[in-house]
């Protein structure tokens, strides 16, 4: 039973796809908490200068995040035509 599991650990850790797939996740967590820490910034500043910084900051980073979307969604599709085949 060990070596089972054991096996299947080390296939799991050399899926390409769900390492892809963990490093994407972690990406937009770390991309959601920055576009937090973004708006809060712009709900604090009053000077017209840094909420203009906050307001580029949190395009950037809404795109950043549409952009890892876009990826997971491709990598969902490939995994679906994988399993298919």
């Amino acid at each position: 039973m060990g070596e089972t599991a054991q096996a299947f650990r080390l296939r799991r850790r050399a899926d390409p796809m769900s390492e892809e797939r963990r490093q994407l996740l972690e990406s937009m967590a770390d991309t959601r908490r920055a576009l937090n820490q973004a708006y809060n910034s712009f709900n604090t500043h009053s000077d017209p200068d840094l909420v203009e910084s906050c307001v580029y900051e949190i395009n950037a980073l809404q795109s950043r995040y549409a952009y890892l979307a876009r990826q997971m969604k491709e990598l969902e599709h490939r995994a679906a035509a994988e399993a298919a085949t």
